[in-house]
Parts: C-alpha cells; sequence; structure tokens
C-alpha cells in the first residue's frame, strides 16, 4: 500500500543527537568549521540527521494520495479563470493507478480551499513570513484564516474502473472532459468524464478517497492496434481531438478525429525509431509536426503530411531519451531528460548546422522521469529525477561573480557553496520517494503539482515569479 507524506522535505538538515539547546557538544569544544552547503542528492545524510521542510520556500505546499500509486496525471482546464493569482485555489486532474494486485481505476479529482501565502507587490511593515507550517500545507493568507486557523483543503474524487494499470493519461485542453490513457494490457482509450467533473463542480464536500466507489463506464474509443504497451501520448494543441500514441515496439499511431466521439486511427503507423518510444510531443505552432524520443538515444521530428518516415533524426543523449517537452512559448526550444540524470535544452533552428544544444545539465546523478517548461515563463522549466528530487531551473539566469562577492562580504558564516552548483537552478523540492511526473498548473502561475510512489504534492515555490499581463484576470 502507499504511504501518505505527513511532511514533504526540503534539504536542510536537522541533528537529531544534539542535546544542548546552542548545538553544542560541550563548553570546550573545538572552534566551530565553516559551514559546508549539503546538497541534495551528491551528500549522503549522517546517522541522527534528517530533512526537514522549510515552511518560508513556499507559498503552498500540500500533499495528498487516493490510495494506490498513481504514476501518471494531467491537469484538466477549468473555467474558474485563465490567470489566477489570489488565494485559495481550486484545481482539477484526472489520473491512473498502478494496482497489480488491485483493480485499478482512472481517478478524476477536484481538490478546493487550497491555502497559501499572499505575495504583496509592495512589501508591508507586517508579515507572516514567520508563521509555522502544519503538516502539509503553508501559511494561510486572511482571507483563509479563522479564529481556529486556516482551513483545510477539501478533496473530491471520483474513480472509473480501467482495465490493467495506468501508463499514463493527458486530458485534452480543448475539450477538458476528455482524456486518453495507456494501459499495461497494450490498449489504447479515450474517455469521457465530464458527468464526474460536473457533479464535483457543484459540491463542496469532502469526499473519503478510501471510500470512494468504483464505477464502471465504457470508454469512448478502445484501440488495440499497438503491438505492445506503451507510455507515449499527446494531445495537439492545435488541432482538437488529434492525437498520437507511441508503443514499446517503436510504433507510432496518428488518431483523426472523426466526431465528437469517435476517431479514425491509422493502420499503418510511423515508424522511424529502433527502440520503445518513450515520449511525444506535438508542435506548439505547426499542427502537422510532432517530435518522439526513444530508448534507441534519439529524438526525431515528424511531418503527418510527408509519410510515415520522420523528416529528420538525432542522437540527443548517451542513454535513453525518457522524457521530452516543446517550449510553447519558445516554440524553437526542445528540452529532453535522459536515463543518465541529464537533460538538455535544444534550438531547433540549429539543427541543420549540427549542434543544436543550448545548454546540457549534469546536476541529477539518476534518471531524469519527467520535464516540463514552464506555460507563463519561456526561460523556466520543472524537472524531476529517480533521485527523488524534483528541481526547477531558469535559462535565463548566470553566475554574477561580483553579487557573490558582495553577498559573501555581508554574511557573517563563511560558507563554502558548491562552485559546480548550476546558477540556473533556482528550487529544489524534495520529500517523494520515486518520483514519476510532474506538470504546471496553466491557470495558476508558480503552481507545480507532482505525483510518485507515495503520493501527490502541490508545491508553489516563494522565489518564482511570473510576469503577469495587466489586465490578467484574477
Amino acid at each position: 500500500m502507499v504511504r501518505s507524506l505527513k511532511n514533504p522535505k526540503k534539504a536542510k538538515r536537522k541533528n537529531k543527537s544534539s542535546k544542548k539547546g546552542d548545538g553544542s557538544s560541550s563548553s570546550n569544544s573545538a572552534p566551530s568549521m565553516p559551514a559546508k552547503v549539503w546538497q541534495p542528492g551528491v551528500d549522503a545524510l549522517e546517522e541522527g540527521e534528517e530533512l526537514q521542510c522549510d515552511p518560508s520556500a513556499y507559498n503552498s505546499l500540500h500533499a495528498f494520495h487516493i490510495g494506490w500509486p498513481c504514476l501518471s496525471f494531467d491537469v484538466v482546464r477549468d473555467s474558474l479563470g485563465l490567470v489566477r493569482t489570489e488565494f485559495p485555489h481550486t484545481i482539477y486532474c484526472v489520473t491512473g493507478t498502478q494496482a497489480h494486485n488491485a483493480p485499478n481505476s482512472i481517478g478524476i479529482f477536484k481538490i478546493s480551499n487550497i491555502s497559501g501565502k499572499r505575495r504583496e507587490l509592495v512589501p508591508t511593515k507586517t508579515s507572516n513570513a514567520d508563521t509555522d507550517m502544519d503538516s502539509d500545507s503553508s501559511d494561510s493568507d486572511d482571507d483563509d484564516v479563522e479564529d481556529d486557523g486556516p482551513k483545510a483543503p477539501v478533496f473530491q474524487v471520483r474513480k472509473v474502473s480501467h482495465e490493467g494499470c495506468v501508463n499514463r493519461i493527458r486530458a485534452m485542453t480543448q475539450k477538458p472532459n476528455i482524456c486518453a490513457s495507456w494501459g499495461d494490457t497494450g490498449h489504447v482509450q479515450i474517455w469521457d468524464v465530464g458527468s464526474h467533473l460536473n457533479v464535483m463542480a457543484e459540491s463542496e464536500s469532502n469526499i473519503s478517497k478510501d471510500a470512494a466507489t468504483i464505477l464502471n463506464q465504457a470508454p469512448l474509443v478502445k484501440f488495440t492496434g499497438h503491438k505492445d504497451e506503451g507510455y507515449a501520448i499527446d494531445w495537439s494543441p492545435l488541432v482538437p481531438g488529434r492525437l498520437v500514441s507511441g508503443d514499446c515496439k517503436n510504433c507510432i499511431h496518428l488518431w483523426e478525429p472523426a466526431s465528437d466521439t469517435t476517431w479514425n486511427v491509422g493502420d499503418k503507423p510511423f515508424v522511424g525509431h529502433t527502440a520503445s518510444v518513450e515520449d511525444l510531443q506535438w508542435s506548439p505552432t505547426e499542427q502537422f509536426v510532432f517530435a518522439s524520443s526513444s530508448v534507441d538515444k534519439t529524438i526525431a521530428i515528424w511531418d503527418t503530411r510527408t509519410g510515415k518516415s520522420p523528416a529528420t533524426s538525432f542522437k540527443a543523449h548517451e542513454t535513453d531519451v525518457n522524457v521530452i517537452s516543446w517550449n510553447r512559448l519558445a516554440s524553437c526550444m526542445l528540452a529532453s531528460g535522459s536515463d543518465d540524470g541529464t537533460f538538455s535544452i535544444r534550438d531547433l533552428r540549429m539543427l541543420k548546422e549540427g549542434d543544436s544544444v543550448v545548454a546540457h545539465f549534469q546536476y541529477h546523478k539518476h534518471p531524469i522521469t519527467s520535464i516540463e517548461w514552464s506555460p507563463h515563463e519561456a526561460s523556466t522549466l520543472a524537472v524531476s529525477s529517480s533521485d527523488n528530487q524534483l528541481t526547477i531551473w531558469d535559462l535565463s539566469l548566470e553566475r554574477d561573480e561580483e553579487e557573490e562577492a558582495e553577498f559573501k562580504a555581508k554574511t557573517q558564516e563563511e560558507v563554502h557553496a558548491p562552485t559546480d552548483l548550476p546558477p540556473q537552478l533556482l528550487f529544489v523540492h524534495q520529500g517523494q520517494k520515486d518520483l514519476k511526473e510532474l506538470h504546471w498548473h496553466t491557470q495558476i502561475p508558480g503552481m507545480l503539482i507532482s505525483t510518485a510512489a507515495d503520493g501527490f504534492n502541490i508545491l508553489m515555490p516563494s522565489n518564482i515569479e511570473s510576469n503577469l499581463p495587466a489586465n490578467a484576470a484574477a
């Protein structure tokens, strides 16, 4: 069974063995050594040490689970506002379980009253920044605080029976009630979850995630043409209903909508990879173009108008290319994550010149499991890895030696910061085990949702800012 996260943790050391309030072991102890920065994923915890959450690092932080591990999910677009900045927040998601000895299901869930800290545009004299965070949420703004403290988030879920484990699930942007699931049975299915979303939209009652009944519902479509199970699947952001799905036998099938509830799937697959297709991404600007990544270490770019072979293909990493993300704000940029823990950024305009890599990072030490560009900042992306870290990066940042010298001059304690720590690294989130997937919320700037073997986290780091349009609706 899955364990819930009682206290998601960020990299901050606490030594349990200290017996004195000041942390010293004796009055005649040797002078303290200069502090050393603890590096997540590199330095091991010593005996008696544990990671503890620093609440000031988050504007909002919550943890939850729905019973069984859900290793894929997607954010469902809603009608509550295109750009929402005020707490409390409400989100809708779809997910799928990985229960090998129990019935599997698709979960449609709503979480409302997500509290957090309001970030003032102009700092005031009083601040709630020092308020302690409870076990799985950050400070609430004044609107959410009553005499007995902040209100807890309201969790609602409805479950639909699914044949086999859900390898991956994606919701259509243009029609959020439609989602597609990849099962370990080798079938791709399309579902209409609109009735469940409507029921939850009309209710604010807390539904027990453990007692929820698994409902029987037939999928709109069940495609059995793949020769093996798979993980790669993506809806077109430009053409409603257009879908691609890829399997472990290196085949990709194109789905074209025939009506609101039916699809035509090509019998002849797109073939160009020599091993499993791991991920697929449609171009954000070209309706006939998509990209694929594979265990064969390559990324391929396809044009559906020119046949079943890739328009171009290139070696992207030294090991399996697990995940890719096409930047929707800067469509020339493609990010990819590999099994060796590295991830790269490519400028697709430079493909003809040979080397299109504009950034390459070796920070993570274990396979990259998910990567996604921010929908609000063109230079920002989030990465998750099997090293149990979720990291956020801003590629526009560079090392400023003058600023570092000024900071060191102001600090009283000598800090030996790692010289190989990339200046583009904005944030490190820990506390989840076996991280599998993350997504930004496209309508709530700065909000990330992640899933792992032991549950979900919703987080809004306090140092992630978005340049919102002046007329953005809250």
